[in-house]
C-alpha cells in the first residue's frame, strides 16, 4: 500500500534534538493481526506511532559516511530514481505563470543540515551506540530516524492495522529514512506555487540555488506564523529584530547563535550549513556561506510582512537572497549506492516451529534466526494470519559483514524472533503461517509453519497431558 504524503506541520512542536528522552504518551492500541507483547527493555512510542515498539535498526560508525553518501545519492536522485515514495519524479521551476518540471535535484548539503538538526544524523536512538544495532529512533510525535519523517509515521496504515512496508523501510534502514526524508522536502516545494510561496523570481526558482529552497524548508518543520505552537516566521516579533547572530552547528565557542528557541527553523537549517557540526576533528560537510532574505530589505521585507501569511500566500514571492549560492558537491559514482544499499539476501534457519501452550496460563516461544547471507542491510517484517499469533517484534533488520560493527556495541547481525502464542486466546492444537518478509532490495518472503501443542493438566502435581 502506498501512503499519501501529507502534512508536516505538527514538526513544529518538535524542537529538541531527537536524542533527548522520548516522551510517553497514551497506551498502545491492540493490533488486530498480531498481538505484540511490550519488551521491558524499550521506551514506548506514543499511542498513534506506525509501530507499537521501535523495530530494530543499524546505526552507523560514527563518521556518518554512509549516512552523508546517501543524501549525496538522495540530492543527485540516485539513490530511489523515480520512486514516487523514496523521491519523486520531478521538481518544478520557473515562476508562478510558467511553471515547468526539471530532473530531481536536492542541494545534498541542505539534507545534511536537516538531518544534524533533526537527529544529529542518527538512526538510532537514545544512548544507542555507533556502530550497533538497535531500536530505532523514535520522537515523541512519531517521527522516525535520521530525518525525523513524521509524514505517513502516525498510525499503522497497512491491512489489519499492521505497518506497510514502507513504513518499515523508512523506520529500520538509514538509505530508505534519507530517501523519504528528501521526498517530503521535494512535496513542500512543488507545493509551490498552488499552496506556497516562490523563492527565486528573478532565477527562475533554478533547485540549484540553495536559497531558492526557502520557503520549502520552512513547509519541513512546519508552514507556520504567529500564534502556532511554533511559529517558523522570520518576522514573528519573538524573533526580535533583524539582523540576527547566524545560527551555528558548530563548537558552542565560535561566537555564533547556539539557542534553537531564538530562530525560526528555516535559518537554524541555512545557519548550519554555513556552520557545520565538527565530528572526530572533521567538519561533516564543506560550509556554504548560504544567505538569508535581507529583512531590512524591500524587496524580500514586503513579501513577507505578516499581512500577506494567509490564503494562498501569492503576495509572498521572493527573489532569491544575495549573495545566492550552489552546491557543488559532486555527483556520486554510480557504485554509490551498491555502497549505501548492499546486495542483501533473506535467510532464516526454520521454517517450521512448534509453540506449548498451557491455556490460559502460558506459552512457551519458539525462536527463529533472521539472517543477512550477503552485504548491506535486510529490512523484514512480520505478518501472521492468526490473531492468536505473537511475536517480539513487527520489523527489524540483519545486516551482512560489510558493515562495522564495533567491539564494544550490541550488534549483533543476524536477529532473533521469537514466536509464540496467546494462552487466553488457543484453547485447543491449532496452526498459523507466520511470514516473514525482505523489504526493499533484498526482497523475498519466507513462510513460517506454526504449530500449537496445547499441554493440559490432569490433576496430579508435575504431571500434564498433551
Amino acid at each position: 500500500m502506498m501512503l499519501r504524503i501529507t502534512s508536516r506541520a505538527s514538526r513544529a512542536t518538535r524542537w529538541s534534538v531527537r536524542r533527548a528522552p522520548l516522551l510517553l504518551l497514551g497506551v498502545f492500541a491492540a493490533v488486530a493481526a498480531i498481538s505484540i507483547p511490550t519488551p521491558t527493555h524499550r521506551t514506548p512510542v506514543a499511542e498513534a506511532c506506525a509501530f507499537v515498539e521501535p523495530p530494530t535498526t543499524y546505526e552507523a560508525t560514527e563518521d556518518r559516511k554512509l549516512y552523508m553518501l546517501a543524501m549525496d545519492l538522495a540530492g543527485h536522485d540516485m539513490l530511489f530514481p523515480d520512486d514516487p515514495f523514496f523521491s519523486q519524479r520531478f521538481v518544478e521551476a520557473g515562476t508562478r505563470q510558467n511553471r515547468s518540471e526539471q530532473p530531481v535535484y536536492v542541494p545534498p548539503t541542505l539534507l545534511k543540515s536537516i538531518s544534524w538538526l533533526e537527529s544529529l544524523s542518527q538512526q538510532g536512538s537514545q544512548g544507542l551506540p555507533f556502530g550497533a544495532i538497535g531500536p530505532a529512533l523514535v520522537s515523541f510525535d512519531c517521527g522516525y530516524g535520521v530525518a525525523q519523517v513524521t509524514s505517513g509515521m502516525t498510525s499503522p496504515e497497512g491491512e489489519n492495522g499492521q505497518p506497510t512496508n514502507e513504513q518499515a523501510l523508512v523506520a529500520t534502514h538509514y538509505a530508505y529514512n534519507i530517501g523519504r526524508g528528501a521526498a517530503i522536502l521535494i512535496d513542500k516545494w512543488n507545493g509551490a506555487p498552488e499552496h506556497r510561496p516562490i523563492a527565486g523570481i528573478d532565477t527562475e526558482s533554478d533547485p540549484h540555488i540553495i536559497e531558492n529552497w526557502y520557503f520549502a524548508v520552512w513547509g519541513y518543520n512546519g508552514f507556520t506564523g504567529p500564534g502556532a505552537n511554533r511559529s517558523n516566521h522570520p518576522l514573528d516579533p519573538i524573533y526580535g529584530s533583524w539582523p540576527r547572530t547566524p545560527y551555528s552547528c558548530g563548537p558552542s565557542s565560535d561566537g555564533l547563535g547556539h539557542d534553537r528557541s531564538k530562530y525560526p527553523y528555516q535559518e537554524l537549517v541555512y545557519g548550519c550549513i554555513a556552520h557545520p557540526p565538527t565530528v572526530q576533528g572533521q567538519q561533516l560537510w564543506k560550509p556554504i556561506d548560504a544567505s538569508l532574505p535581507d529583512l531590512n530589505n524591500a524587496y524580500w521585507r514586503t513579501p513577507l510582512d505578516l499581512a500577506n501569511f494567509r490564503g494562498s500566500f501569492d503576495k509572498m514571492d521572493i527573489p532569491s537572497p544575495q549573495p545566492s549560492h550552489t552546491d557543488d558537491t559532486p555527483k556520486p559514482p554510480i557504485l554509490g549506492r551498491l555502497v549505501a544499499l548492499g546486495l542483501p539476501r533473506l535467510s532464516v534457519d526454520r521454517s517450521i516451529v512448534l509453540v506449548n501452550v498451557r491455556p490460559g496460563q502460558s506459552a512457551t516461544p519458539a525462536e527463529v534466526r533472521i539472517s543477512n547471507t550477503q552485504t548491506g542491510i535486510i529490512p523484514w517484517k512480520v505478518t501472521a494470519n492468526k490473531s492468536w499469533v505473537t511475536v517480539s517484534q513487527q520489523a527489524g533488520v540483519a545486516v551482512g559483514n560489510d558493515l562495522t560493527c564495533l567491539e564494544s556495541s550490541p550488534c549483533e547481525r543476524t536477529a532473533v524472533l521469537r514466536i509464540s502464542a496467546d494462552p487466553s486466546k488457543v484453547l485447543g492444537s491449532d496452526a498459523a503461517v507466520v511470514k516473514i518478509e525482505g523489504l526493499g532490495y533484498g526482497g523475498g518472503t519466507v513462510e513460517i509453519a506454526l504449530f500449537v501443542q496445547v499441554n493440559v493438566a490432569i490433576g496430579v502435581p508435575g504431571t500434564t497431558k498433551n
